[in-house]
């Protein structure tokens, strides 16, 4: 996990000013990956006391824009936010529980982006989603 220091560059080199807030939000997503927003906030206020809502929402917002973080909202599912960015990586979802895990590309970064008819689309980023059992739901006894 990247230090304060770390988080302070990433920041700045994306031209965003570093706060409390921002430095807070990106540890919590590192530390919670695939936090939805509700997390992320708990894990904030965890650190700083007393954040609103929007604060967080606004930094979420601000970072996803800058690239900093990643936002995926699986079918069903309310909005998570990721710090593996800038690769070609996929997901899994559990369709009973809802857990989430990263699958790197089967087969190399660029593969994903080649569609068999792009319609005319400049394609810059695919999104795979796999959906299944995980492993502690599939053991589970039926309920």
């Amino acid at each position: 996990m990247p230090t304060t220091t770390e988080y302070e560059r990433l920041l700045r080199d994306s031209a965003l000013r570093v706060t409390r807030p921002r430095l807070a939000v990106l540890a919590a997503v590192d530390a919670h990956p695939h936090a939805d927003t509700d997390s992320v906030i708990a894990a904030v206020r965890a650190e700083l006391g007393e954040v609103s809502h929007q604060a967080v929402y606004d930094v979420l917002r601000a970072l996803t824009g800058a690239g900093l973080l990643r936002r995926i909202q699986p079918s069903g599912s309310v909005a998570r936010y990721e710090s593996r960015v800038g690769d070609n990586h996929h997901h899994v979802v559990c369709r009973s529980c809802g857990t989430v895990a990263d699958v790197d590309c089967a087969v190399g970064e660029v593969p994903c982006l080649t569609a068999s008819d792009d319609q005319g689309f400049e394609i810059d980023e695919a999104e795979v989603i796999y959906w299944g059992l995980c492993p502690d739901c599939s053991t589970a006894p039926p309920s």
